[in-house]
């Protein structure tokens, strides 16, 4: 298990050293125009991905909403499932840049979990894409469609969670959580609660899950800190 464990973390930091490149090199103030264009198309399809579905999109149906013609698309996308792979790593890069980048500035620890749910909560009620969470809205898109593109959506996800599973193992070490609870079962109740709050306000916009779901992960955290010696 313990094997397990620094596998996922390895695969995790890794993935986020990418992402965290990613958003640096993202900066239009360092891209080319070529690029900038490229990041423009890719804000335009993640935001579709989340309204319309990641399936549905396609160059033509891009080359509406960005009035690009399906040449200008071509030269940047060669066909549908590149254009999906690369929204879904725009999005990923998106989230990394939204959660985990300023999260990490909160010291390792309890501090640290609570920074990366209060952003994860944050990031859904800014709404960053018009649809909600991307990866909740694609995940149960690609559920049952095996392929690429759903193994790129699965192996984001998985990262994300073993992100915060990490910073909860380095709470627990630090002795600001209990040890007792895996950290893996800390990690998915904390994530259900901010993917629960994205879930309910997409059908009933209602802006108070957001509090709730703070309330509720503030609560859990509380819950978890290790009881004090009279």
């Amino acid at each position: 298990m313990a094997g397990d464990n620094r596998t996922i973390v390895l695969f995790c930091q890794a993935d986020l050293l990418k992402w965290l490149r990613l958003c640096v090199y993202n900066r239009t103030d360092v891209l080319t125009k070529g690029e900038r264009t490229r990041q423009a198309i890719l804000d335009t399809a993640a935001a579709l991905a989340t309204q319309e579905g990641l399936e549905p999109l396609s160059i033509a149906r891009l080359a509406d909403a960005t009035g690009m013609s399906k040449s200008g698309l071509f030269a940047h996308f060669g066909s549908k499932e590149e254009l999906q792979l690369a929204t879904v790593d725009h999005a990923a890069a998106m989230f990394v840049a939204e959660v985990i980048a300023p999260a990490r500035s909160a010291p390792r620890g309890l501090p640290r979990v609570w920074a990366l749910c209060d952003h994860m909560v944050d990031y859904t009620e800014r709404q960053v894409f018009p649809g909600g969470c991307f990866f909740a809205s694609t995940s149960f898109e690609f559920n049952h469609k095996p392929g690429p593109v759903r193994d790129r959506i699965e192996k984001m996800i998985r990262s994300w969670l073993s992100y915060l599973e990490h910073a909860v193992e380095q709470a627990q070490q630090a002795g600001e959580l209990d040890s007792r609870l895996s950290a893996r079962e800390i990690a998915f109740q904390l994530d259900a609660f901010a993917q629960s709050a994205n879930a309910q306000f997409q059908l009933f916009r209602d802006r108070r899950v957001f509090e709730e779901a703070r309330r509720a992960i503030h609560d859990r955290l509380e819950a978890l800190r290790p009881a004090r010696a009279a």
